[in-house]
């Protein structure tokens, strides 16, 4: 494995650890009554991410028990089979070996157990051949007779000429099987070109191998399992004449074209993003170019905690700074020029510390941009279809902590685009488009948030479709629903249109997930899609999470602070624009369009005025919303301080501040009043 794969190894094995705790967790709620739907999901996602993570790293022993597991649990949480003792019993044990071969895996050394009964356990509850109790023991169901085993295998192997472009080495898996011992080994090399005609970038040769019966035969698969798709394969363990090997295919057209080319590099496809609990620092400038010198620049790693540590501080700055302010202005006389010009001063340097701070926690989009071109590559490839990645804005940055939270919404709207958005090639030169599909991401600034977009020039969404499996899975539907209103129906939890399950789709992992995801770091998704030009989904992310800049509001004795991101306008409304709408209660009128109306003091229970004269328009998730307050009181930068951690979750609210004057506020969660407020609508509908 290159040193580019390993030096992320540190991120897998943390996050791993964290999805273990997760499944053991959901499991142990499920078997004492107190788990839910959420639960085995939640369990499900988690062995989902551990299997692709080790397929990536080429941990296979683990990949091949959470490949096992996963069809275990996606057949439970469809509710194919009952949740048995013996089913769960595999489970358990199966989070055990998993533990074991992580950390084998870590530590460089081999496992006490290779996962082999386990997943023999597992494919035993499948097949409906499991142990069964019996009186506090275990008898097993007979086992079939073992098969003899072969005098020897003869494996015909004969790689695609493209095989070299994707990282892959066919002289590594033979010098692997060679390790096996008693190999013979005949090389074809009847496609080999002239010297002259030579391409190094394609390979050319095609191999007979002939290894004992003694060899494992899963151990043989296990080499080849990274180039099944790129290669033509067949391994022969009867006792039989060996097999001609397989014509090797064709190299394609110089013209033809590459979608993903590109991605020459095993790097594209690993999670990009630093060693867990680890920020990589620049220390010194220089811009020396890659390659070493002593004007290159010097980095330190720095555990995230520390950073942290500086950042909360740096917060504890900014508040005991607006503190000093509200009193300073409070104070006459001839030294009150002075205090106030230092109070700027402090201010205006508090306020570049804090942004440096940051910065140290930003890193550029791009460590997540660049595991997508082995993705697309070989989805595309398994999809039959012809896929171009573009990518724009790959150097704008982002906080730490959510580049390593957006990775995994993203793989999710990357696959649908190309399974579901793309249409096959065929089809896209029936209906005059170019062949080669394009799946385009991007990335920018705007304000004080990242726009990150994932879009395809496919097909777009079929509204009728959506709208009859909707209706099929009892979701609600508003009368007379817009587009926007269908598109919405697709991030319903376990929505999907696939007509058959696939290790791609189907499953209803999907759309969901991205939005609570994205949600969960205060940010918003929204979907547009046009017939037979393709569909775009745009994720609004907050830079950092530390600190925002907000507009601060009074209902009754309280106040709230609304992220300046989502804020539109604010406006005294004529009482001629506001109106009751059955079913969609209050709602206010502004150039021609309704938006539904929101009493902020009756919203939390506490009160203020009867009719606010006050109202801030906001847009959340696509969808706006007008919010009555008794009062605007300005515009100020907050330190972000979790209400969840200090207390408890609350419905609408995002997070709590400290004000000036030491009273607490809490932050609006936008996106979530919205969803609360049309939801409402929806179902009175």
């Amino acid at each position: 494995m290159s040193n580019d794969l390993k030096r992320f190894h540190a991120t897998f094995f943390e996050e791993s650890r964290e999805g273990l705790e997760v499944m053991e967790a959901g499991l142990l709620d499920l078997e004492g009554g107190r788990g839910s739907a959420d639960t085995i999901n939640a369990v499900f996602r988690a062995a989902h991410s551990i299997k692709g993570g080790s397929a990536t790293f080429g941990f296979t022993k683990v990949a091949e028990l959470t490949h096992v597991l996963e069809t275990l649990l996606d057949e439970l949480r469809a509710g194919k089979r009952p949740l048995t003792t013996d089913a769960m019993d595999a489970l358990l044990a199966s989070v055990d070996v998993l533990r074991g071969l992580l950390k084998a895996a870590e530590q460089g050394v081999p496992p006490a157990d290779d996962g082999a009964g386990i997943v023999a356990q597992l494919n035993g509850v499948l097949t409906g051949r499991a142990t069964i109790a019996v009186g506090g023991g275990a008898k097993p169901a007979a086992a079939a007779p073992k098969p003899k085993a072969p005098d020897q295998f003869v494996i015909a192997f004969a790689p695609k000429p493209s095989m070299f472009m994707s990282g892959n080495d066919p002289l590594r898996i033979i010098r692997e099987l060679a390790e096996l011992g008693g190999m013979k080994v005949d090389c074809d090399l009847s496609a080999l070109p002239a010297f002259g005609d030579l391409d190094p970038t394609q390979s050319y040769l095609k191999w007979t191998l002939t290894l004992p019966g003694s060899a494992s035969e899963a151990v043989i698969r296990d080499a080849f399992s990274w180039v099944e798709d790129e290669c033509d394969l067949s391994i022969n363990g009867d006792r039989g004449a060996a097999p001609a090997p397989p014509a090797a295919a064709e190299p394609a057209p110089a013209a033809a074209p590459a979608p993903v080319a590109v991605a020459l590099a095993l790097a594209a496809e690993a999670p990009a993003a630093p060693a867990a609990g680890a920020i990589p620092i620049a220390a010194a400038g220089g811009g020396a170019p890659a390659g070493g010198g002593a004007n290159e620049d010097a980095s330190i790693r720095v555990q995230a905690s520390k950073v942290d540590m500086l950042i909360n501080l740096v917060g504890e700055l900014v508040i005991t700074q607006a503190m000093l302010k509200q009193v300073g202005t409070g104070i006459e006389g001839p030294l009150a020029e002075r205090l106030l010009a230092g109070l700027e001063t402090l201010e205006r340097n508090t306020r570049d510390l804090q942004e440096a701070v940051i910065s140290v926690r930003m890193l550029p989009v791009d460590a997540v941009f660049k595991r997508f071109p082995r993705l697309v590559r070989d989805l595309a490839g398994r999809l039959g279809k012809q896929v171009n990645l573009k990518t724009f804005g790959e150097s704008t940055e982002l906080d730490k902590g959510l580049i390593e939270k957006i990775s995994d919404p993203m793989v999710h709207l990357v696959r649908n685009a190309i399974d579901h958005g793309l249409e096959t090639t065929e089809d896209r030169i029936k209906a005059g488009k170019d062949p080669v599909g394009t799946i385009t991401l991007a990335a920018s600034h705007q304000g004080g948030n990242i726009i990150i977009e994932v879009s395809d020039d496919g097909k777009g969404l079929n509204r009728e479709r959506i709208l009859a499996k909707a209706r099929e899975k009892g979701i609600p539907i508003a009368d007379n629903p817009t587009d926007a209103d269908v598109w919405n129906l697709i991030f319903a939890p376990g929505f999907s249109t696939a007509d058959a399950v696939t290790d791609l789709s189907g499953r209803g992992v999907g759309m969901d997930v991205v939005r609570r995801n994205i949600q969960s770091l205060g940010g918003e998704t929204v979907l547009e899609s046009f017939t037979g030009k393709g569909t775009k989904v745009t994720i609004k992310l907050p830079l950092t999470l530390a600190i925002l800049d907000g507009m601060t509001v009074g209902v009754g004795n309280e106040v709230f602070v609304l992220p300046l991101g989502y804020v539109i306008e604010s406006m005294k409304p004529a009482g001629e624009n506001v109106r009751t709408v059955n079913a969609e209660g209050r709602v206010l009128k502004v150039r021609g369009e309704y938006l539904p109306m929101v009493h902020l003091g009756n919203h939390f229970g506490m009160g203020g005025a009867d009719k606010p004269e006050i109202t801030v328009i906001v847009e959340g998730d696509g969808q706006k919303l007008a919010i009555e307050v008794d009062a605007l009181i300005g515009q100020q930068q907050v330190v972000v301080k979790s209400l969840e951690t200090n207390y408890r979750r609350i419905e609408g609210i995002s997070g709590a501040t400290i004000l000036g004057d030491g009273r607490v506020a809490l932050i609006l969660d936008v996106p979530g009043l919205v969803r609360g407020r049309v939801n409402t609508s929806s179902k009175a509908a």
